[in-house]
C-alpha cells in the first residue's frame, strides 16, 4: 500500500478508538464515579462527535499522519504518550471541569480514567498496525525505493552494510554513477543512468531515498548533487566525514544501519508545520471578514486612480513549482507590461498615486489572503516571483530553488529587509535572507516577522 492508504488506515483506526474511548469513560465515569444508571444522553452524544475530531486534530498537530510508512514503534510510543496528555487536559477543560461534582477528587479521578482508557486503547491498536506496516517494508521489493551514487569502493561498502542488516527497509533498485569509471557496483547493482540526468532517473524509477556514496571530502560534488534533488520528498544520506563525527553533529537512531548522515531540509517540527497552516487559516480568515471596509476603500481608490480592472492577477511560481494567480490590488496603469516583464522602482512612472500608497503600506498584497485560504501561500514565506526572474536567479544562485520547497509568503524576512527588488540583483540579496528563514523557521520567528510587517503597514515605510 502506498503513503496515503496508510494514513487513511491510522486515521480510521484513531477515529474508532477514540469513539470507543469516549464511551468508556462516560460509561465507568456515570456508573462508577457518580453512581448513577448509564444513559445516552446530549451529552454523550456530543461528546461522540466532538471528542474523536478532536484526538485527530492533536494527532495531525503532532506529525502522527506525516509520513507514516516511515514511522517505528518508539516514535509512536512517545507521540501516544504526550498526545493523551495534552488531548486530556484539554478536554478536561472543555467539557468535563464545568460539571457538578460531589467533590473535588471526583476531577482527578475523571481525569486520570479519561487519559488512562485513551492511551491504553490508542497505543494499543496503533502498534499493532505499526507492526504490520514495518513487516509490510521489510518483505522483498516493498522497502523504500533507493538508488545509491557513485560506483567505488565506498558504494559497495555501502551497499554490503544494508544488506547485512536484519530488519531492512531498503529496496536498492540500482546505482547511478558519477564519472564513468568507478563500476565496482555493475555485478552487483542494475545500472540505472549517469549523474547528468539525475532529476530525470529519480522521478522515472520513483526514487524515495538517495545515498550519495562518494568522498565526504569533496563537498561541491555533493552540495551540486543535494541542491538538484533537495524537494523534501526524497530522503537524501550521505557519508559522514571524521569532521562530522568528532563535533557531534551526527545523529543515529538505526543502531544496526550503515554510518550514513540523512540530510535535514526543513528546521521547522512537523507540528509546528501543522499549526502554521492551521494558524495561516485561521489568520486569514479572520483578516477577510475584519478588512472588508478597508477591501471597499482600496476597491474604490484603485478603481478611480486610473482605469482597468480592481485586481491584478499574476502567474508566480509556488510550491514544489507549481504556477498559481497571485491576487493584488493592481497599483500600475494598465498595459504597463507591454515589452515584457519589468521589475518597478521607487521611482516607477508606471505606479498610479493611490497605487505608491499601497505600495508603502502593502496594501496592495491584502488580497492575497486568499491565496493562504487556498494553500497557495502562506502568511509568512520566501517572496513568490514570476518564471522569467528565476531563470535569471538561477543563473547565478541555483540554491534558490530550494526556496519552492515552501509555500511563498505574503511577507518575508527578506520582504521586511528589502522590500519590493527593483533589479535582479537586489532579489539575490533578498534571496539570503529567504535561505537564512528557511534554516531557522519556526512559528516563533513567524511571529516577529509579522510584527515587523504590521509595524511597516501602520508607519507606511514599505520600500
Amino acid at each position: 500500500m502506498n503513503n496515503k492508504a496508510w494514513v487513511g488506515l491510522f486515521l480510521l483506526l484513531d477515529w474508532l478508538m477514540s469513539v470507543m474511548a469516549w464511551s468508556l469513560f462516560f460509561f465507568y465515569r456515570k456508573t462508577w464515579l457518580e453512581n448513577k444508571p448509564f444513559e445516552i444522553d446530549q451529552n454523550f452524544l456530543v461528546g461522540i462527535i466532538i471528542v474523536p475530531l478532536l484526538w485527530l486534530f492533536i494527532y495531525y498537530l503532532q506529525g502522527s499522519y506525516h509520513e507514516i510508512r516511515r514511522i517505528y514503534r518508539l516514535k509512536i510510543l512517545n507521540l501516544t504518550f504526550f498526545g493523551s496528555v495534552i488531548g486530556s487536559i484539554f478536554i478536561f477543560f472543555l467539557l468535563i471541569l464545568d460539571d457538578q461534582v460531589s467533590n473535588y477528587q471526583m476531577y482527578y479521578w475523571s481525569f486520570g480514567l479519561l487519559f488512562s482508557i485513551q492511551f491504553v486503547l490508542a497505543i494499543s491498536s496503533r502498534l499493532v498496525l505499526a507492526t504490520v506496516l514495518i513487516k509490510s517494508l521489510r518483505k522483498e521489493g516493498n522497502g523504500f525505493r533507493t538508488v545509491i551514487i557513485g560506483g567505488s569502493e565506498k558504494a559497495v561498502g555501502v551497499l554490503n552494510d544494508l544488506k547485512a542488516q536484519k530488519w531492512q527497509v531498503n529496496n536498492v533498485i540500482g546505482y547511478i554513477n558519477i564519472n564513468g569509471t568507478d563500476r565496482l557496483l555493475e555485478d552487483k547493482l542494475d545500472y540505472l543512468g549517469h549523474c547528468d540526468k539525475l532529476e530525470v532517473l529519480i522521478s522515472q524509477y520513483k526514487v524515495e531515498e538517495v545515498i550519495i556514496a562518494i568522498e565526504s571530502s569533496d563537498h561541491n560534488r555533493i552540495q551540486k548533487i543535494i541542491t538538484r534533488i533537495q524537494d523534501g520528498r526524497v530522503k537524501i544520506k550521505i557519508l559522514p566525514d571524521m569532521y562530522e563525527l568528532l563535533s557531534g553533529t551526527l545523529k543515529m537512531t538505526d543502531i544496526y544501519g550503515a554510518l550514513l548522515l540523512e540530510i535535514i531540509d526543513d528546521s521547522m517540527p512537523i507540528w509546528q508545520q501543522a499549526l502554521k497552516r492551521v494558524m495561516d487559516i485561521l489568520i486569514s480568515t479572520i483578516a477577510l471578514i475584519m478588512l472588508i471596509p478597508v477591501y471597499i476603500i482600496c476597491a474604490i481608490a484603485v478603481k478611480f486612480s486610473s482605469s482597468g480592472p480592481i485586481f491584478y492577477l499574476q502567474d508566480r511560481i509556488g510550491l514544489d513549482g507549481r504556477i498559481f494567480k497571485i491576487i493584488k490590488f493592481r497599483t500600475m496603469f494598465l498595459n504597463s507590461e507591454e515589452a515584457g516583464p519589468q521589475l518597478s522602482s521607487s521611482n516607477d512612472s508606471r505606479i498610479t498615486k493611490v497605487g505608491r500608497f499601497m505600495r508603502k503600506t502593502r496594501l496592495d498584497e491584502f488580497p492575497q489572503f486568499i491565496n493562504v485560504i487556498l494553500g497557495h501561500m502562506s502568511l509568512v514565506g520566501p517572496r513568490p516571483e514570476r518564471q522569467f526572474y528565476i531563470d535569471q536567479i538561477m543563473n547565478s544562485a541555483p540554491q534558490y530553488v530550494h526556496l519552492t520547497k515552501v509555500r511563498p509568503g505574503i511577507t518575508s524576512w527578506g520582504q521586511v529587509k528589502y522590500g519590493y527588488a527593483e533589479n535582479v540583483e537586489q532579489m539575490l540579496d533578498r534571496m539570503k535572507f529567504d535561505l537564512l528563514y528557511l534554516k531557522n523557521r519556526s512559528i516563533a520567528l513567524d511571529v516577529k516577522i509579522m510584527f515587523y510587517t504590521i509595524a511597516i503597514v501602520l508607519k507606511a515605510k514599505g520600500k
